[in-house]
């Protein structure tokens, strides 16, 4: 019985469209699916049957298919052998040598009796012999076929996802907030979940269901339960496209940020230079009375932003970077070790230092340099005043910062899978209840 060619192309529009599963891909799972079910209730053990589905006429005609094989590749049964025993072959050096496959007449056909068929065969060709055409198959035989289909439904969707994200890995994407479990956010991205995971927050920020939000994809995973998104709105990247967005300049690579150095929803602190000696990089960024650089700080929580031009010269650069402190003199120490000695006055130490050594911090991991700041201050009898040394993070310390992130976002993502299955099994959307970290206070997640 053919099938219903209207009706079948209405429902393979919609999949192409909802789901982005090309008809070609349907209508391959609808001949595995037809093909399983024939050989479930009509055919026999070790058949391969195959199906040729005639997308014009709506008929399907199943073959079976046998490879020609001879003596090289196939063993033949021995006398007294069992068709499902396989006895291990020992080598001399005590390993087991494989053995080869033993002849099989539903899948295999031998050589000579293949070319008695088809002219020009060799090993390892296919013949079709077809097969009665049957379409009354039974319950069991109609669920396989269902299962056959909803298997290459997922596989076609998981390799148009994989394909659709991981050409927009690295940009900025948008969604709204699905629901929030332990701390870990996802994020509705349309036909794809996004996680941004607690470590990938900005501190301080709480968000709620069915919220707008913007993120950085910095990685798209592959695993064997679906395609995972992985967000972040406190990687330094999420700051570049930012700006990327607001000014032209940047777009178009006329201005270049150099380096980044980022306390999410704290401070942040960029070096840009200009390809162009006409085009100020500074101004680039800031914009017009600030405009360009206070709606990057509006999107990010009011996290402050320092835009410094980047120099080749350390000296330049390192006294740029502790901006809006005023130095009077660096000095490269170590110049192979990267370390510098900036000298200030006292109404400048402090700030030079920052709160809790913050702007120091920043202006070290900027430059890649360690930066001790030193007062000119003198003690009520002349002697010099030894100013206390910053706190500096240097670079290998915050790449072991940056690489201790909590491992319990694999934990995170099985239970999103669970949730979806679940949801996806009974049609209605579930929302979990809201985690205990949305209670907590900007300092405690500080």
């Amino acid at each position: 019985m053919p099938f219903d060619l209207k009706t079948l192309s209405t429902v393979l529009a919609e999949f192409e469209n909802e789901r982005g599963v090309s008809k070609e891909k349907m209508y391959d799972a609808i001949e595995q699916a037809l093909a399983t079910a024939y050989k479930k209730e009509y055919g026999k053990r070790d058949q391969v049957v195959r199906v040729r589905f005639d997308m014009n006429t709506g008929t399907a005609e199943f073959e079976q298919v046998k490879i020609a094989v001879d003596e090289t590749n196939v063993r033949f049964k021995e006398e007294g052998e069992e068709d499902d025993y396989e006895e291990p072959t020992i080598a001399a050096d005590g390993t087991e040598e494989e053995k080869l496959p033993l002849f099989n007449t539903e899948k295999h056909i031998l050589l000579e009796d293949a070319r008695k068929m088809k002219r020009g065969v060799v090993v390892g060709d296919e013949i079709a012999f077809p097969l009665e055409a049957r379409d009354d198959f039974g319950r069991i035989a109609a669920q396989t076929a269902k299962q056959v289909i909803i298997q290459k439904i997922r596989e076609a969707e998981k390799e148009h996802l994989s394909k659709e994200f991981g050409a927009r890995e690295g940009e900025i994407v948008s969604g709204t907030v699905q629901r929030i479990e332990r701390g870990n956010i996802f994020i509705d991205l349309g036909r794809a979940t996004g996680l941004l995971a607690y470590d990938e927050q900005i501190p301080g920020e709480r968000y709620r269901a069915g919220e707008r939000i913007r993120a950085y994809l910095f990685r798209v995973e592959e695993s064997p339960r679906g395609v995972f998104l992985r967000l972040s709105r406190s990687h330094p990247n999420f700051l570049v496209r930012l700006f990327e967005s607001e000014s032209p300049e940047v777009a178009q690579g006329a201005v270049e940020i150099k380096a980044i150095a980022r306390e999410p929803g704290s401070r942040s602190k960029i070096a840009v230079a200009a390809k162009d000696s006409h085009i100020d990089p500074v101004g680039a960024l800031v914009g017009q009375r600030g405009v360009r650089v206070s709606t990057v700080m509006g999107q990010l929580g009011g996290e402050k932003i320092d835009v410094i031009e980047w120099s080749e010269n350390p000296a330049h650069f390192i006294e740029d970077a502790l901006s809006p402190a005023k130095t009077i003199s660096v000095e490269i120490t170590d110049e192979e070790a990267h370390q510098a000695v900036v000298t200030v006055t006292d109404d400048q130490q402090s700030l030079a230092i920052g709160r809790g050594g913050q702007n120091v911090r920043l202006a070290a991991k900027l430059t890649g340099w360690r930066i001790d700041i030193r007062s000119t201050g003198t003690n009520a009898d002349g002697s010099e005043a030894a100013a206390p040394e910053a706190p500096v993070a240097t670079p290998a310390e915050t790449a072991e910062a940056s690489e201790a992130k909590s491992e319990a976002v694999s934990d995170a993502i099985d239970q999103a899978v669970s949730h979806n299955e679940e949801a996806a099994a009974s049609g209605e959307t579930v929302e979990a209840p809201v985690s205990e970290a949305e209670t907590e206070t900007p300092e405690e997640k500080a």
